[in-house]
């Protein structure tokens, strides 16, 4: 037993998959009245998975192997060629660890949810294992299932629990990420059946064929649809302001914080691993659409009146830095995308759960109806201010070093000449204003002036952070500055992964 449990013989991804929605069905058997039983049980099991992933990364695996560890591979669908193939590498462990720790804190944050608490949870839990399950999918079409698996849950969330306009947003993005979704399928069963007599849909198979040109770019086209919906990429990029607008802020915390990143591991993992070719004639066109990404969603953001809406087009605005970061094809670049996936994943996750706790106190969403809020709550003034910060890059916070790691990686790309670099960089500094300019009069419209009218709302209840709140947020603040101060913590990680993918795309 103790071989079993010390040893990569014990199937630990299976077990951190399955048992969030597995302890999730047992929510039912729950009594209906009430919602204290659900939410305590549902917060015990997230706090569980995230020690029980956390011991098995720490035990078991090994920083300096680029190579899949953890591995599993069990004959499901024989007919079909299917197999249950799961396997992590220092590109999926930090999106991993970043999907235990913000669906933890976005559990504790919905404690005001107080209808149908049981079907919410449950739902919560399996939004926990839909979006843990692409990360570590060694098999294509076992990426594709989880991939569709936390969009039933994320719908039902909107579409049950959202604003006044829930059932236009959820159906909006039910459309636009089942029909990247198609383009995805296309694309899994065509590497898949492509060039063999026997059917594979492995990816260590997979990343050592070679494909013609023209069929890869096919193929890259079909896959990037399917990841700009959900990362995601301009023009594919409107369900994510009426999403969130609408969204519990918990469920808000979720998608910008995991379900975003999805697209960009997409990106990264097949894409770039798997069409080397193809990523390298499409990559001057993702650094032009990453740089007009930056500047046209900072543009939008600052003509937003929505609170969360406004933080919406910020999150679309920092995406362009991601695909900058791939689009470079240089260890540096490649790192602070991924650096910037971790650092986005825990700013804009606190952003939104502190719009959504101000509106619990305000009851008003648009930002001109705001006014003198530094007043009565200090403390959400406080960190509201520290975590806007954050978002703007200020230095010594997680986002200052993604950024200027993705910088660096452009300046120092050998596949961009000069005067691009130049183009690339002046865009990226407009960006790099422009991001004050909302983030700074967000503030200055929410906690100062003098409109205090708001005070004197029927619905308001002026009370300051409680403990609940104080430990979410605190516990997202943490990690901010701590990967502002030491990089390393989350680049060690990656670093060899991205060597090798580096390497694996000159040599072919």
């Amino acid at each position: 037993m103790y071989l079993v449990f010390t040893t990569n013989f014990f199937p630990w991804l299976t077990l951190i998959v399955v048992f969030p929605i597995a302890a999730g069905s047992l929510i039912f058997f729950f009594p209906q009245r009430g919602n204290k039983v659900p939410r305590g049980y549902t917060i015990y099991i997230c706090v569980l998975e995230l020690l029980l992933t956390t011991y098995a990364f720490c035990y078991n695996f090994q920083l300096d192997d680029p190579l899949i560890q953890l591995d599993e591979d069990y004959k499901w669908i024989t007919l079909f060629y299917f197999d249950w193939r799961l396997g992590i590498d220092g590109l999926s462990i930090g999106p991993i660890l970043l999907t235990g720790f913000i669906t933890t804190l976005a559990t504790l944050a919905a404690r005001p949810v107080t209808r149908n608490s049981r079907i919410f949870h449950f739902l919560m839990l399996a939004m926990y294992s839909g979006q843990i399950g692409p990360f570590s999918a060694r098999d294509l079409l076992l990426f594709f299932i989880m991939w569709e698996l936390e969009l039933i849950p994320v719908y039902l969330l909107l579409a049950v629990w959202g604003g006044k306009k829930r059932l236009y947003s959820a159906t909006k993005f039910i459309l636009y990420t089942a029909g990247g979704s198609i383009f995805l399928l296309i694309g899994v069963l065509g590497l898949g059946l492509y060039g063999s007599t026997e059917p594979t849909l492995s990816l260590e198979t997979l990343v050592n064929r070679s494909y013609p040109v023209a069929l890869e770019i096919i193929f890259y086209i079909g896959f990037f649809i399917a990841f700009a919906v959900k990362l995601p990429i301009i023009p594919f990029h409107t369900w994510l302001p009426d999403t969130h607008g609408e969204a519990h802020y918990s469920t808000c915390m979720l998608l910008a914080g995991i379900l975003l990143k999805m697209g960009a591991y997409g990106l990264i993992r097949i894409n770039m691993e798997l069409l080397p070719h193809a990523h390298s004639i499409f990559s001057p066109w993702l650094m032009i659409v990453g740089t007009v990404q930056i500047i046209y969603a900072a543009s939008t953001s600052l003509g937003q009146r929505n609170l969360k809406k406004r933080i919406a087009y910020s999150s679309v605005s920092h995406m362009g830095f991601i695909i900058l970061g791939i689009g470079s094809i240089t260890d540096t670049g490649l790192n602070g995308a991924i650096l910037q996936v971790i650092s986005h994943g825990f700013i804009s996750a606190a952003l939104f759960f502190l719009a959504g706790t101000s509106y619990d106190r305000i009851r008003f969403a648009y930002l001109d109806q705001m006014g003198g809020l530094s007043i009565p709550i200090p403390k959400i003034f406080t960190l509201f201010s520290i975590l806007s910060m954050a978002s703007l890059a200020l230095p010594g916070m997680s986002g200052f070093v993604a950024e200027l790691i993705v910088f660096f990686g452009i300046i120092t790309s050998q596949n961009i000449f000069l005067m691009p670099k130049i183009v690339i960089t002046f865009v990226m500094a407009i960006g790099m204003i422009l991001t004050p300019i909302y983030s700074l009069s967000m503030l200055r419209q929410m906690f100062y002036g003098y409109k205090l009218f708001t005070f004197n709302a029927p619905n308001a209840y002026f009370f300051d952070s409680g403990p609940r709140e104080l430990f979410v947020l605190i516990s997202i603040l943490i990690p901010v500055i701590g990967i502002g101060f030491y990089p390393d913590f989350v680049l060690s990680l990656s670093t060899d992964k991205v060597e090798a993918i580096i390497a694996n795309f000159f040599s072919r």
